[in-house]
């Protein structure tokens, strides 16, 4: 078996977190100068041209990142990759928007069912973020709308969302549901 490739697999399935020296010996059982030895040989390779990929010492870890004279592909790749909003995170933005500062548990409570895993997207794509934590037992996090949440559906602020009442329930669905949001 060649370590070398092991070693990159590792790179390759530790993504962000990155795989310390450590546990690099550990998991290869070789000692610290022979996983200095593979990693500086398996960066030599990434530095070729041929190559998109490097090995990075970042946050104590080695990881492996694209090349950043390739950044302009990599935007222009991001850019023109839509990505919409699905129901039921336009229902939990709404909750937010109309409600916020409010935690997980709230929203869960409006909507009946739980929203744990939707907060976690929308928080990814900067639509939602956490604004402190709640007097509630617990302490929960408080979530908030951005101003990404904002641009996106073309508001200056939260007072341009329609009134919520049951006159006009039909045009705040309207404006959650019709309004096309590209995110990265």
């Amino acid at each position: 078996m060649k370590l070398l490739g092991v070693l990159e697999g590792l790179l390759f399935i530790m993504g962000d977190e990155g795989v310390t020296l450590k546990e690099i010996c550990e998991t290869l059982n070789i000692n610290e100068d022979e996983a200095k030895n593979l990693l500086n040989s398996l960066k030599k390779q990434y530095e070729s041209d041929e190559r998109g990929i490097r090995i990075s010492y970042l946050g104590e870890a080695f990881k492996l990142t694209t090349k950043k004279e390739h950044k302009e592909y990599y935007q222009k790749l991001i850019t023109t990759r839509e990505e919409n909003l699905t129901q039921s995170q336009l229902e939990v933005l709404a909750v937010i928007a109309y409600n916020e500062p409010i935690t997980r548990i709230e929203i869960d409570e409006i909507r009946g069912i739980s929203s744990a895993y939707i907060i976690k997207k929308l928080l990814s794509k900067d639509l939602i973020r956490i604004v402190g934590k709640s007097n509630l037992p617990g302490k929960p996090n408080l979530y908030r709308t951005t101003r990404e949440f904002l641009d996106c559906l073309g508001l200056a602020s939260l007072n341009d969302l329609p009134q919520v009442n049951t006159k006009n329930n039909d045009e705040v669905h309207e404006l959650f549901e019709k309004k096309t949001v590209d995110m990265l």
